[in-house]
């Protein structure tokens, strides 16, 4: 039986690498390989995949959001934290998510992220 290649991550991964060697600077295909690299416990590549994203999209909350999750899975939490706050700063708002995400499991009982959860805690 052939294995199905729209859900194999590795000819996922090979095919946006080919097209960001062609483009660079394709700002969806930085976002899809980041998490794909992430996802397959490729945490290095994940994490230059989010810098770069960052670089050219810096006013992008998701984007530091996710480079925060790849710093916190690097477990460079001061780096994480700050990426964190600057994702806030731009708008980042989904309290749930960012509450049980387990990327940002490093940070979970650090006082600055709960100080962050605070801030984003829906008023009742």
């Amino acid at each position: 039986m052939a294995k199905d290649k729209a859900h194999d991550p590795a000819f996922d991964i090979t095919f946006f690498e080919s097209v960001l060697r062609r483009e660079p600077d394709y700002v969806e295909v930085v976002e899809i390989l980041g998490g794909l690299y992430t996802k397959q416990g490729r945490i290095a590549d994940g994490l230059w995949m989010d810098r770069k994203l960052v670089k050219l999209q810096p006013r992008n909350a998701t984007a530091h959001y996710n480079l925060a999750c790849s710093l916190a899975l690097s477990r460079r939490r001061a780096d994480a934290l700050r990426s964190l706050r600057q994702a806030v700063h731009l708008g980042y708002k989904d309290f749930d998510w960012m509450q049980q995400d387990p990327d940002l499991e490093e940070l979970k009982n650090h006082p600055d992220f709960l100080a962050l959860l605070q801030q984003l805690k829906p008023q009742s």
